[in-house]
């Protein structure tokens, strides 16, 4: 019999304990034996609860019972949770984490130490709620060489951003709304500016390329600063906007790894994952652009990702050799100025026409975008590809010549 603990009794945690319950006869059948969850740690009380029975404040509990042998640990954040993962694996009990904050920041000596004990540290629900996508990168698509990833990587922004295209509703209250249904937290910061999707794209490009990528070293901008207009223009040029985390391998060794509001195409695969659904392109060498699409996030579809872990823990009889990646204690990431794409950018000036020839002047051949109702003295256009730093220092040459750069947005090619 395998007895697990959850660490944690919110909606992910509670989740995890239904569908143990829920789909007992199917989880064992596949298990291959007994799967029952001996203890949860929370410091709520849950008298109600038909396995109250089972809860305890005093994590010592878990870590000493060797009857143990997997911990689930869904409480979130880095404090305690990394100290209580880490002093599992070195008890022996492989861990499975939905904790993306966790492995974005401690992946590497989590999957050391997990090594150095012979278990295992999972982590499935980390990046797509239920989605699979870290088994699929590391197993599924071992054969090739990954060029690229690139996805909507969070729920909530997409959701915004859905309603500012599909309802002209301002961000502001697309924002207000997705609080309201409960896709956004009261501070929607790790949502709205990004970083929660940069926890996540470090996540998968350290597991494609094998460098622990920490979040800190990845240029991360989030969609507060998009307005209708810019939504407007986006499908008068053919496409919308998404916030788009993407890895790339370069031919120096380097990576790129970004996390920014891009123009899509409307022909993308990308362009039509809509709503709080999540889409993460894979290009392989071999297979081409693969797209794994479906909930993000979600008390069951998240469970769901972190069961199906228990259950491969449980069945392992050693660490699995290809879910690793390594620190190698130096930033791995290219500096985003040093590389070229093309960008959207809006403005305004007193002379349009004096400005449209400033802005040939410092792009080359721009592509002019409009709008309806589009104001005389605005003008919008997408530039070449050309280097972040020369868009950017073009951008303050323009602001010197008295036009003011309302936006600027980089335009991809998926």
């Amino acid at each position: 019999m395998a007895k697990i603990a959850v660490l944690g009794h919110g909606v992910v945690g509670s989740g995890v304990v239904e569908l143990c319950h829920k789909n007992h006869a199917g989880i064992v059948k596949k298990a291959g034996q007994e799967v029952e969850v001996k203890r949860i740690l929370d410091l709520r009380e849950f008298p109600d609860l038909p396995y109250a029975d089972k809860f305890t404040k005093n994590y010592d509990d878990i870590l000493n019972d060797d009857e143990i042998s997997v911990v689930v640990e869904v409480m979130g954040g880095l404090n305690p949770a990394y100290e209580y993962v880490k002093a599992a694996l070195n008890k022996k009990k492989s861990v499975v984490t939905s904790n993306k904050e966790l492995v974005a920041a401690k992946g590497a000596e989590l999957l050391a130490v997990a090594k150095e004990n012979n278990v295992n540290f999972f982590f499935e629900a980390s990046v797509g709620g239920g989605i699979p996508i870290i088994r699929p990168l590391h197993q599924c698509l071992a054969a090739n060489e990954i060029k690229e990833i690139a996805g909507i990587l969070n729920g909530t922004t997409n959701f915004i951003l859905t309603k500012m295209i599909r309802e002209q509703m301002s961000f502001e209250d697309a924002l207000k709304l997705a609080q309201q249904l409960g896709y956004a937290e009261r501070n929607p910061a790790a949502d709205v500016e990004g970083a929660d999707a940069c926890r996540k794209i470090c996540i998968l490009a350290s597991l494609a390329y094998g460098m622990h990528v920490y979040p800190e070293n990845v240029y991360t901008e989030g969609i507060t600063k998009i307005t209708l207009e810019d939504v407007a223009y986006a499908d008068s040029w053919g496409g919308v906007i998404k916030l788009i985390g993407r890895a790339k391998a370069l031919d120096d060794g380097k990576l790129l790894v970004m996390v920014h509001p891009a123009f899509i195409s409307s022909d993308s695969q990308l362009a039509g994952i809509d709503d709080v659904f999540n889409g993460i392109m894979v290009r392989g060498d071999a297979t081409g652009d693969v797209v794994f699409y479906g909930k993000g996030a979600g008390k069951l579809p998240t469970a769901s990702a972190v069961v199906a872990d228990v259950i491969d823990v449980i069945k392992a009889t050693k660490t699995n050799p290809t879910l690793t990646w390594v620190d190698t204690h130096e930033n791995v990431v290219v500096d985003h100025m040093q590389t070229s794409v093309a960008f959207y950018i809006r403005c305004v000036a007193a002379d349009g026409a004096f400005a449209e020839k400033l802005a040939e002047q410092c792009f080359g051949k721009v592509q002019m975008l409009s709008r309806p109702d589009m104001p005389r003295e605005e003008i919008a256009f997408v530039t070449p590809e050309l280097s972040e730093q020369k868009v950017y220092d073009s951008i303050q040459y323009l602001k010197e010549n008295n036009v003011d750069v309302l936006s600027a947005i980089r335009v991809l090619d998926y």
